[in-house]
């Protein structure tokens, strides 16, 4: 199994036995929403099962003074009079007797699924534990947290396991200011954390959950705040922070380790959050790291995150793919704020060198209310898997060595007369192997468009006109819309329709061309950095913002990807499609391309792309050209409000 669950029914034992209104919303009813939503959607039995421990005092004690975690144990033996009191010291904390076994529990279920992934005993998994952790601090407890959890994992992962560079990706609602207090002079981990700010009037009320709080001393840059201003931020907005600030800076940092502290109060329906992201669009966070309080919420969003760690494809988003003024204005502060210590950010605005940190001053935003939950609950549904998550179709028979057991190696073709019409529409489908391999890429698609196979892979001789046909046969088969990715040599059929059902991302041109918003030719990039830039500020948002029912990414003669940076394109395009991605190659049938393609497409993590590397200034200048042209049509590529 490739993803683990870690839970125990202990860690419900822990509840408010006094009224306090602040605190009420932290019940056990957290943990067994979102388990019993895993069981009923089939999800927990696909997962292997990690017995949790308790944590030692000696593993607490890697975050936590011995004397804060001995008045942690001394609670196991105090009243209700006295836990009250004593949780009164504290901001916005209650102690039960069981809190201290419920808290060890919940470090303990942590460092479990580290070790797992760290052993290679899985590859991901989720840790379902409370009392959650982001908040506390060396020596107190703060905002329903007791231990720091994925503080205390980090440091378990650095000790145990070696690790020099970890990330951490805050998703709550809440600003973690425990973890940035740990870890914020320490230059091995990346603490990243988008949290309601509202200019410091949102809780915990402080200065440096602002975007200029970047660290201390070697940490300096190693903490990226990205503070909301305005209430109601949805997907487009939560999407653009990964695209435009998180992502960058991660792919520069290259973590060995990836830990998510999953708060779900920032999904839709939250009272304490009161932001408009749908469960599904933890799913695509997920899959983009591939690495709450209203329970029905929290349970859906739980279910996605899952979903997407054992490799399903997330559902579409929904909403309007346009963020926020104030989302804009908080991504640009933070990007300005970073760009002294992030060559990516740098060079993806057209910065040669470090600036003077500072950002604009923000207008103050009203907040907008929102009463849109049950309607947009009442629509989703999880989408059942594909009978055949990927399938790959090869020309020749040994060419399926090295393909992994889970993927199916497609033997079917589309009937003769069928392959024949297509075929006519080029020459080059008339020669035996290429007419062959056609039948085979007919057949592949109908299995994707049916909803019968999830992705593929297909090997043709004729990339270029297989292209052609399988998107000309994608429009005749109910597809509305379909992104086509090429790379090589690979034109734009002259007679297609500029008519908003076809974008054609062409990664090869001579030099950078919006030819119309639907026709964009980028020069291949020539450096990691170049690459990470192309596909993370132009090609994701672009795909995003499009919607596709379906993409055809097609790798042509002379397309000069290293198999890494093409197996990290098709998984980074799984998410704009729902997993719909067929991928035509034009490549010896030795090569081992296939397999990798169809590993990522199946949810596995691409390979390394290796150092990250500086675009070269032509490739920059490129990307900002293409983006200033772009950015009134597709509003996903905007890093800043318009003036």
């Amino acid at each position: 199994m490739r993803t683990a669950l870690v839970y125990h029914e202990d860690m419900t034992a822990a509840r408010l036995l006094w009224e306090d209104p602040e605190c009420e919303i932290e019940r056990p009813e957290r943990l067994t929403a979102a388990l019993r939503r895993l069981q009923q959607g089939g999800l927990e039995q696909r997962c292997l099962q990690l017995a949790p421990r308790e944590a030692s005092e000696a593993e607490l004690g890697l975050v936590h003074s011995p004397e804060y975690v001995s008045l942690l144990r001394g609670t196991q033996a105090l009243d209700t009079q006295e836990l009250r009191a004593l949780s009164g010291q504290y901001d916005a904390v209650y102690f039960h007797p069981s809190t201290f076994h419920c808290a060890r529990l919940a470090v303990g279920a942590t460092l479990q699924l580290v070790d797992a992934v760290l052993m290679g005993a899985v590859h991901n998994g989720l840790a379902l534990v409370r009392p959650p952790g982001h908040h506390s601090q060396r020596a107190a407890a703060n905002g329903f947290c007791v231990f720091n959890n994925v503080a205390i994992a980090a440091r378990h992962a650095q000790q145990k396991h070696g690790l020099q560079r970890i990330l951490i990706v805050d998703w709550d609602v809440h600003h973690g200011q425990g973890i940035q207090y740990i870890f914020e002079d320490d230059p091995s981990v990346l603490y990243f954390s988008w949290h309601r700010y509202e200019h410091g009037r949102f809780w915990p009320y402080l200065r440096e959950s602002d975007a200029d709080a970047v660290g201390q001393g070697k940490g300096r840059g190693f903490t990226v705040n990205l503070p909301w201003n305005q209430v109601g931020m949805g997907n487009a907005d939560y999407l653009a922070a990964f695209l435009h600030v998180l992502l960058p800076v991660a792919f520069e940092f290259d973590p060995e380790l990836v830990l998510v502290s999953a708060g779900f109060d920032s999904a839709i329906g939250d009272p304490e959050g009161q932001m408009q992201a749908t469960p599904e669009c933890f799913g695509h966070l997920t899959q983009l790291l591939q690495g709450g309080y209203h329970l029905e919420s929290l349970s859906q969003s739980v279910c996605m995150v899952v979903r997407a760690l054992l490799g399903d494809p997330a559902p579409p988003l929904s909403g309007p793919m346009e963020p926020h003024r104030s989302a804009l204005e908080s991504i640009q502060s933070v990007r300005t704020a970073q760009a002294p210590h992030w060559t990516s950010l740098r060079q993806q605005d057209g910065r040669t060198s470090p600036v003077s940190p500072g950002g604009p001053t923000f207008k103050a935003v009203e907040a907008q209310a929102s009463a849109v939950l049950s309607s947009l609950l009442g629509q989703l549904h999880l989408h059942p898997t594909p009978p055949v998550r990927t399938a790959v179709t090869l020309t020749a028979p040994d060419a399926a060595l090295g393909l992994p057991p889970a993927v199916l190696h497609q033997e079917g073709s589309a009937p003769q007369e069928e392959t024949r019409a297509w075929a006519r529409l080029h020459e080059a489908l008339a020669q035996d192997t290429a007419f062959t391999a056609l039948g085979k890429v007919l057949h592949l698609l109908k299995g994707i468009l049916d909803g019968q196979v999830s992705s593929g892979v297909a090997m043709t001789p004729a990339a270029a006109a297989t292209l052609d046909v399988a998107l000309r046969c994608s429009l005749s088969h109910r597809a509305q819309r379909v992104l086509c990715v090429a790379v090589g040599q690979l034109d734009w059929p002259p007679d297609l329709a500029n008519d908003g059902r076809t974008l054609w991302l062409d990664i090869r041109g001579k030099e950078a061309a919006a030819l119309s918003p639907f026709h964009v030719s980028m020069p291949l990039p020539g450096t990691t950095g170049a690459f990470l830039s192309c596909v993370l500020a132009l090609v994701l948002p672009l795909a995003y913002g499009f919607r596709p029912d379906l993409v055809l990414m097609a790798l042509g003669p002379a397309q000069g990807l290293q198999e890494p940076q093409a197996a990290l394109l098709a998984a980074l395009l799984r998410g704009p499609a729902g997993g719909r991605v067929l991928v035509l190659v034009e490549q010896e049938p030795t090569s081992q391309l296939a397999g990798i393609l169809a590993r990522v497409l199946h949810g596995d993590a691409p390979p390394s792309l290796g150092p990250f590397s500086t675009a070269p200034p032509e490739d920059t200048q490129a990307l900002l050209y293409l983006r200033r042209q772009l950015e009134a049509q597709w509003k996903m590529l905007q890093v800043a409000a318009p003036s």
